[in-house]
């Protein structure tokens, strides 16, 4: 590879690894911005949540769409298209807080609108890092490396938004501006940075070529190690969002509700929990850092049996037995400990665990998939869907249980099919497709 080649590569490494702390800044943005709409627009706490969900169903509308686009006008082209709709995006949302609106139903078409771009955004970054380190380790070790920024983000948002809020019984959408205009900034900066820079694109099949050939009797879907792979990120889902959400459940319940809990204060438990994505951030750090000689099966199968160790010690990890966990408070850049049962820690310690599996896993999917790799990439997007059906099973059995605890073996369920896939699912089988 000749220095100008090299330079040019390293150059679409960093625009991808930049779009991918993107991805993270915006789409945390819902959580902080829920306690605002909730406040300015009188919302319930399921009706504030309802931006998040709007980022994830966004992602089943538009996940083969945007592998689709991928597929016509190219990898660059797609993303200078989802910076544009990023852009509308957060306009929407920022003008639903104007005097002259005032709309919950603004700012959720703003939301949505957002998380279109979030879907199109990830479907280009993922096999872009992939196919830009050359697959395999090194492909593994750039997501990882892309997803150590976008924890970076995510935390820098919390970091922002908690100290714009501050009171959070006053808080409005005005309050939220400096966070709204710095992602504004950023998608705009980002595409004048994108237009002008040439990146060397996986090369797609040319209309000229299709013209001549009979239609494609193979796809993406009929590689089975993809099939389940896909269905391994559905469930993946269910463990990142699973763990942390019924632990601050869990943590803020009284002791006399039909789902007890500890009854600790929700300003308390919501900084211990904010420690598991910060858990996320060091493991995708270490992910980095060591899987250009680590094998994404090795690591997924690793990091799957010790998300089974930990969960299942802390469903049943006696809860008279508890440690200090530090929590952190964003808003005052503080530290504060707080006393919490033995097995909620261990839950904690799970976010080191999801912290690579998405990269390892969707490294594992689209391995020797060729021409099909942007179409799966698409089809790979739509199952972050998979986030709001397993927290939602998750929640309706920790309803007919009456238990918390035992809720969570929905999530011992998800990280055991990981670890199937990672052992014998993974196994590229349909080594006869052609994919040049």
């Amino acid at each position: 590879m000749t220095t100008s080649s090299t330079t040019k590569q390293w150059g679409a490494i960093i625009i991808m690894i930049a779009l991918f702390a993107m991805i993270a800044f915006v789409t945390n943005l819902c959580s902080p911005m829920a306690i605002i709409v909730k406040n300015q627009f009188g919302a319930s706490n399921l009706l504030a949540q309802i931006g998040n969900y709007g980022n994830f169903i966004a992602y089943l509308v538009m996940g083969v769409p945007s592998g689709m686009l991928i597929k016509k006008i190219g990898y660059k082209k797609t993303a200078l298209l989802a910076l544009v709709v990023g852009i509308v995006g957060i306009l929407v949302q920022w003008m639903s807080g104007w005097n002259s609106i005032q709309s919950f139903g603004v700012y959720l078409i703003g939301a949505f609108i957002a998380g279109f771009c979030m879907c199109m955004l990830n479907t280009v970054v993922n096999p872009m890092l992939n196919t830009l380190g050359g697959g395999g380790n090194k492909g593994n070790q750039l997501i990882q490396i892309g997803g150590v920024f976008n924890s970076s983000a995510a935390v820098a948002v919390y970091i922002i938004m908690g100290a714009l809020i501050g009171d959070a019984t006053k808080a409005k959408i005005a309050d939220a501006e400096p966070a709204l205009f710095i992602a504004l900034g950023i998608f705009v900066v980002a595409f004048i940075v994108l237009f002008f820079s040439k990146i060397e694109e996986p090369e797609q099949p040319t209309t000229e070529t299709k013209a001549v050939k009979e239609k494609d009797k193979y796809s993406a879907f009929s590689f089975r190690h993809f099939n389940l792979g896909i269905l391994a990120i559905f469930l993946y889902m269910g463990i990142e969002v699973g763990v942390p959400t019924y632990v601050l459940q869990y943590l803020t319940s009284t002791a006399d509700a039909a789902t007890p809990g500890l009854g600790m204060d929700a300003s308390i438990a919501g900084l211990i929990v904010a420690v598991y994505w910060l858990m996320m951030l060091v493991g995708r750090f270490i992910g980095g850092t060591i899987g250009g000689k680590v094998s994404s099966r090795a690591m997924i199968t690793v990091v799957s049996i010790l998300s089974i160790l930990l969960v299942g010690f802390g469903m049943f990890a006696p809860t008279n037995i508890s440690v200090n966990v530090p929590g952190i408070d964003w808003a005052n850049l503080s530290v504060i400990w707080a006393e919490v049962p033995v097995g909620i820690f261990a839950f904690l310690l799970v976010g080191l665990c999801t912290s690579v599996m998405w990269g390892g896993i969707f490294n594992m999917a689209v391995e020797g998939l060729g021409k099909y790799t942007s179409i799966a990439s698409g089809a790979f997007m739509t199952m972050v869907f998979g986030c709001a059906v397993m927290v939602a099973i998750q929640g309706w059995l920790a309803d007919v249980t009456g238990s918390f605890m035992t809720s969570y073996v929905v999530v011992l369920f998800c990280a055991a099919y990981i670890l199937f896939y990672a052992l014998v699912g993974s196994k590229n089988v349909n080594t006869d497709i052609p994919v040049k």
